[in-house]
């Protein structure tokens, strides 16, 4: 039963830490641009090219730095979600199935970590 438990536990910490590590690869290179002070940018949701950045550098590069460690991680989670939808429905929402699966792979990450939460090896649970 302990068995159980962790593995769990392990499994939890994978499911976190693993999609959250690749899409700060996605993540790294809109916060460069930010830092650089290139504000151009995609605006799928009509507020502006720099806030959609913002918003983007949040929920692809500082959201998912949340998650791995396990700080605040089912409400950091949230903002990769709405992320991803956005990607997956609005950006590509006219393309091909095949162009929009990544960002529905990690909405359904994302999503299962707001569901099931950060499991025992994460900050939340200490």
């Amino acid at each position: 039963m302990k068995n159980t438990a962790l593995y769990k536990n392990i499994g939890l910490a994978i499911l976190r830490i693993a999609p959250s590590i690749m899409m700060i690869t996605h993540g790294i290179p809109k916060l460069q641009k930010l830092i650089g002070g290139d504000f151009k940018f995609a605006d799928p949701i009509g507020i502006g090219e720099s806030p959609s950045l913002l918003l983007t550098v949040i929920g692809e590069f500082l959201c998912p730095l949340l998650i791995i460690i396990g700080y605040k991680t089912r409400l950091a989670a949230i903002p990769v979600a709405i992320t991803m939808l956005v990607a997956a429905f609005i950006v590509h929402g006219a393309d091909a199935f095949d162009v929009k699966e990544k960002a529905l792979l990690y909405l359904t990450f994302f999503v299962a970590i707001i569901l099931l939460g950060p499991g025992k090896y994460s900050i939340d649970k200490k």
